[in-house]
């Protein structure tokens, strides 16, 4: 089923102190200020922050129909996430792992504390 922008928003903003914003000119969602995703030029494709640059090869080989790269962002732990092709989990999956790698400490535990 494909994923939309709004399906994005609809995830992220579940999570704590999450907001809209933008990021080089496209839609972007941000926890205090930082930057966890956001849509490429081509309103298809999803930037999305992972762990560090073992968890991205993981996630690459994981899942090479929906997740993939581009020289831009070699040495950047961020995968490009294919919209029309993602399912819902996985995509919920990576929004929280992404949240969790900008959120700060203090944010993290106390949305730890409620789980």
């Amino acid at each position: 089923m494909t994923q939309s922008w709004t399906d994005v928003v609809a995830i992220g903003t579940k999570l704590p102190e999450v907001e809209e914003s933008t990021s080089y000119g496209t839609p972007a969602l941000k926890v205090r200020g930082k930057t966890f995703t956001r849509m490429k030029e081509d309103g298809e494709t999803l930037a999305v922050k992972v762990l560090d640059l073992e968890d991205k090869e993981a996630l690459l080989q994981s899942e090479p129909d929906v997740l993939f790269t581009t020289p831009h962002y070699d040495g950047y732990a961020y995968v490009l996430v294919r919209l029309e092709v993602v399912e819902r989990g996985l995509l919920e999956e990576l929004l929280e792992d992404a949240w969790r790698c900008a959120a700060p400490k203090r944010v993290l535990a106390a949305y730890e504390g409620e789980e």
